[in-house]
């Protein structure tokens, strides 16, 4: 056999240039020489031209049972890895890598990318020679990898999250079974109008991307934005989308529901009295948006309809039905084609069609909506506006007449006859008469040590010769105790509790101060209320339901 032979024998399979020798000729060679018999060896090593000793290697390893590529330096041979030669650079690496509430604070690639380089760099700095391919192999041999941010916290929940969901499904089973509309509302994401990119991806030519601005500036003629409010029929499974040109205001968001209403929810529902709105706790439909209950009362006073409005707690929006129910399929179906025009955008929304029947209306909204509009409180006490029991700042009724509903039939005190009496019911209290007037017994004393201690002072350390002399407080102790039960209850601000008891907040804030500690060093837990109110007239009415409610319940 020629040395050329074995060479094309070897590069036939695809042996690696630099393996030749060390894992194919030897074996090769020694089976050659096997096959030659008496006398293989030498002619063997002539032809390949090495010694005979390298060629009875080869013979010995296929006798012994090795395998073709099998091992030619024995265990441990060979240069040591970094590591092994650098006890310290492991260590040194992983202190880098530490997350940042646990590692060096004046390390300088605190505040920067950690990539390989430049781990590799830092590492070299300090004394420990690598590069950047050796540290990637020592972060995965130690269980890293590249991960993105993870969003998964969805912060501090309300203690009354689960029990507000509840509250809303029966109120819409309630509408439902009876024939009466429910509706999901919200704003979906503004919009860019123009030749402007637009996420997502779509079938096209290969090589023929559709081209956009590289900017996102509103700089071209006839760019603007566009503000899609929604409003997702929850039994029809139908949506309608009002795209405004102006501002997401309250005024929008209602009138975007009174064209829903005008154009579609009365034909669909002739017969109906009541509307239930499902809304996000914040935006321009939130809870505390005073504009919101002025709107949603014109509107009920003009359609005749008694307008319910539940709001989603605070932190929840995600689980509003609109959002996945009718914006997300909106999303998918205008996805990669850029918005160039309020038209493409209403053609898109009117398109938007699932497997489940959803169909979907658009308009645009060309009015004007002006931020910065002030709401009184008078204007807010002259709604015809009830609260209900639970969690009434959530969850209210506004009506269709001038007037609150008829509680003529009703024993109840009007809002400038409130008494004492009125406010400690358990209904309030979150105890029993009984209980009240334990804890106000437990602390009276106490109250009136803590008086004549204040006096005291106020006399430079001279006592009282006649005992209780001195002005008199506006408040009684057992009333200072029951003002700061309401309050723990947080059924109010300290402003309706002044109102309540007839002084000034700042004498509620005081009271507050001196009577709370009391409670907690006698280890009194005062839970809070579902209940919220604002002015006397929603106590008076809360207080008239629940009259209503034991007299039902008494027949």
């Amino acid at each position: 056999m020629r040395r050329s032979d074995l060479r094309r024998f070897a590069s036939r399979f695809m042996i690696p240039k630099g393996l030749q020798m060390i894992n194919v000729l030897l074996p090769l060679m020694g089976a050659e020489a096997r096959l030659l018999g008496h006398g293989g060896i030498r002619a063997v090593a002539r032809a390949a031209g090495k010694s005979e000793a390298t060629v009875r290697k080869g013979v010995d390893e296929l006798e012994a049972g090795e395998g073709p590529l099998g091992r030619v330096r024995r265990p441990g041979g060979g240069r040591k890895c970094l590591a092994e030669t650098d006890p310290g650079l492991r260590p040194a690496l992983l202190a880098l890598v530490e997350p940042d509430e646990r590692g060096d604070p004046m390390s300088p690639l605190r505040w920067t990318t950690k990539s390989t380089r430049k781990l590799a760099a830092e590492l070299t700095r300090q004394g420990h020679t690598v590069g950047a391919d050796t540290v990637g192999d020592l972060l995965r041999q130690e269980g890293f990898s590249l991960q993105a941010n993870a969003k998964t916290i969805e912060g501090k929940q309300h203690p009354d999250r689960d029990a507000q969901f509840r509250y809303i499904n029966e109120r819409a089973r309630q509408h439902i079974d009876t024939g009466q509309p429910v509706i999901s509302v919200d704003t979906k994401k503004k919009e860019l109008v123009g030749n402007y990119r637009n996420n997502g991806r779509g079938w096209r030519p290969g090589g023929e991307p559709v081209k956009v601005r590289t900017h996102d500036f509103l700089d071209q003629p006839g760019s603007g934005r566009a503000i899609p409010y929604g409003i997702y029929d929850v039994a029809a499974n139908a949506g309608w989308v009002s795209v405004g040109t102006d501002h997401d205001t309250a005024a929008f968001a209602v009138a975007s529901i009174r064209r829903w209403w005008h154009g579609r929810g009365r034909h669909d529902y002739p017969q109906a009295t009541r509307l239930l709105i499902t809304a996000d706790a914040g935006g321009s439909n939130g809870f505390r948006t005073r504009t919101w209950k002025t709107e949603l009362a014109a509107l009920a006073a003009g359609a005749g309809l008694e307008v319910t409005v539940c709001h989603l707690p605070p932190g929840a929006s995600k689980w509003n039905k609109i959002e996945h129910r009718l914006f997300s399929h909106i999303t998918m179906n205008w996805r990669g084609r850029p918005l160039t025009s309020h038209e493409v955008i209403l053609n898109s929304i009117a398109a938007t069609t699932t497997a489940t029947g959803l169909t979907v209306h658009a308009e645009l909204d060309t009015g004007t909506y002006p931020t910065g509009v002030t709401v009184t409180d008078a204007q807010i006490d002259a709604l015809a506006m009830s609260r209900h029991r639970f969690h009434g700042d959530w969850n209210y009724t506004l009506h269709p007449t001038a007037q609150a509903p008829d509680c003529a039939n009703e024993p109840a005190d009007t809002p400038s006859q409130l008494s004492t009496s009125s406010l400690r019911n358990p209904e309030l209290t979150g105890m029993t008469h009984r209980q009240l007037d334990a804890m106000t017994t437990a602390l009276a004393p106490e109250l009136e040590r803590q008086r004549e201690q204040s006096r005291t002072t106020r006399r430079g350390g001279r006592p009282s010769q006649v005992p209780g002399a001195g002005p008199k407080d506006k408040l009684t102790h057992t009333d200072r105790i029951l003002a700061t039960v309401l309050y723990l209850r947080k059924l109010g601000p300290q402003h309706l509790l002044g109102q309540l008891f007839g002084v000034t907040t700042m004498t509620i804030s005081r009271t507050i101060r001196e009577v709370r500690p009391l409670l907690e060093a006698h280890g009194y837990r005062i839970t809070a209320s579902t209940a919220r109110f604002r002015t006397p007239a929603d106590i008076t009415a809360f207080l008239t339901e629940v009259d209503s409610d034991k007299i039902k319940s008494a027949c």
